[in-house]
Order: C-alpha cells, then sequence, then structure tokens
C-alpha cells in the first residue's frame, strides 16, 4: 500500500524521535488513511483516503 492520500496527496513527512535523554533518532510521520469507496472522475472506486479528507467533506462516499 503507498502510503499517500488519493484526495489531497499527503504523504508521510520525516522526523526524528525523541528519547528520555534528547537523543534523535529518524523516524516516519505517516498520515492515516482509511480504504473507502468514493467517486473519483464520476466512477465509483476504492481509494486510500486520509481522516482529515473525510472529516472535511472532500469525499464523496460511494453509495
Amino acid at each position: 500500500m503507498a502510503f499517500k492520500c488519493d484526495i489531497c496527496g499527503k504523504r508521510p513527512v520525516s522526523g526524528n524521535s525523541y528519547s528520555h535523554s534528547h537523543k534523535a533518532s529518524k523516524r516516519l510521520f505517516k498520515p492515516n488513511l482509511q480504504k473507502q469507496k468514493v467517486v473519483l472522475a464520476g466512477k465509483k472506486v476504492s481509494a486510500y483516503v486520509c481522516t482529515n479528507c473525510i472529516k472535511s467533506g472532500k469525499t464523496v462516499r460511494a453509495a
């Protein structure tokens, strides 16, 4: 599964994870993707959509 929202294009972002001693190690911040049946370009397709797009109403659920 590609970690990319099919609506807004949100992808993983890299950053640092800090321990208690404040030692940094690399980590990935992945978007919260959900698989939904949505209408894209007039067709019903199964797509991975981030929860921000679901909550804001950017997606149209296929009935």
